[in-house]
């Protein structure tokens, strides 16, 4: 395994925000406030973020801290979000590395090399804490800018990263990436515990910088059953997760279509994230009552009428009180063409609902 910063001593350099709402809902605690904060909300819709991005590959603009910057500032500017997520991408990480990995406009990520034998395995290179500085010094940049606003770590969890290596892209069905995890169960776990190296050096150089919560995405993990996330993804996902506690910052993780594993996924985080497919009481249910919970407007409402977007957030925000903590979250990322003015009702809105 790389060499790893060290948690403690991250600890001495983040902001004191332990009355920050959203830190204090994830921590299970009573905000003053519902916080609130959308996935992909540093980008996508924003005509600035466009206006900026102009001419940058995705990748490029990750990797320039002052433009990070600025991206993931945008949203807390325009919105008053109570949180920041840094900007990037889940395979920021894997081409730090040396991986041959690019975003492609209209596709998403591709790999040059599928991975997909012991050998390919083998061949991988992993990530070194110095190769992360363009993140890291955003990451600096951002805690300086932030005020009082928590900044979100970010890192793609090691099945969705795996998903991506094996298809060598995006997938519908992820027939490769499920036929190399029952064929071949040893180069599938070893190429799992790689990832797992990678991202906790990817997540531990982003608390050592200054993060104040984590979140581990999960975006293919709703293609398998919980038998098959528990013994082929869980424990890789467990290795990121886990020696995170030290650091003492809210670890969250979240996946797409990812209802039946709920349970499972809260037994190794902090928070879990919830989908719009399921109620958030019904996701307490199924978590113990035990975990905060993030979520879970469905993103696509945010283009229907301004009575019915009220109607949904209020049924969430109410939902969301069955658990000792709720940070109010769409139930995945902002699409591109929402309305940039929608979002900022909705937080209004959000910031005006009780507590408890």
């Amino acid at each position: 395994m790389a060499a790893l910063p060290d948690l403690e001593t991250a600890g001495a350099v983040r902001r004191d925000l332990r009355a920050a709402p959203f830190l204090v809902a994830a921590r299970g605690g009573t905000p003053s406030r519902v916080p609130v904060w959308f996935m992909r909300q540093a980008g996508r819709s924003l005509p600035e973020y466009r206006a900026l991005r102009a001419g940058t590959g995705m990748i490029q603009a990750c990797l320039d801290p002052e433009l990070t910057c600025e991206i993931t500032l945008q949203p807390v500017r325009r919105h008053g979000v109570d949180a920041a997520i840094l900007f990037s991408d889940i395979v920021v990480p894997l081409y730090l590395s040396g991986i041959g990995v690019d975003i492609v406009a209209g596709v998403g990520p591709v790999v040059a090399r599928p991975v997909r034998t012991a050998a390919d395995v083998e061949a991988l290179p992993t990530l070194h804490p110095e190769q992360v500085t363009p993140v890291t010094d955003a990451i600096r940049l951002l805690t300086r800018a932030l005020g009082e606003t928590p900044l979100i770590g970010f890192a793609g969890a090691p099945f969705t990263l795996a998903s991506y290596l094996v298809e060598g892209g995006p997938s519908r069905n992820h027939e490769k990436t499920k036929a190399l995890m029952r064929s071949a169960p040893a180069v599938w776990h070893a190429l799992l515990a790689k990832l797992a190296d990678s991202t906790s050096v990817f997540l531990r150089a982003q608390i050592a910088a200054g993060v104040d919560a984590v979140q581990l995405f999960d975006s293919w993990a709703g293609a398998l059953t919980e038998r098959d996330y528990r013994s082929f993804v869980a424990p890789h996902s467990a290795a990121v997760l886990g020696p995170l506690a030290a650091a003492g910052v809210p670890r969250i993780h979240f996946g797409v279509g990812t209802g039946e594993l709920l349970g499972a996924m809260s037994e190794i985080t902090d928070v879990i994230g919830v989908d719009w497919r399921v109620p958030l009481d019904e996701a307490v249910r199924r978590t113990g009552g035990t975990h905060p919970v993030q979520g879970n407007l469905d993103p696509a409402v945010l283009f229907a009428d301004a009575a019915s977007v009220e109607s949904e957030v209020r049924r969430i925000a109410a939902e969301g009180r069955a658990a000792p903590g709720h940070v109010f979250n769409l139930g995945h990322g902002v699409l591109p063409e929402t309305d940039p003015d929608v979002v900022t009702r909705v937080v209004d809105l959000v910031h005006t609902l009780p507590v408890r």
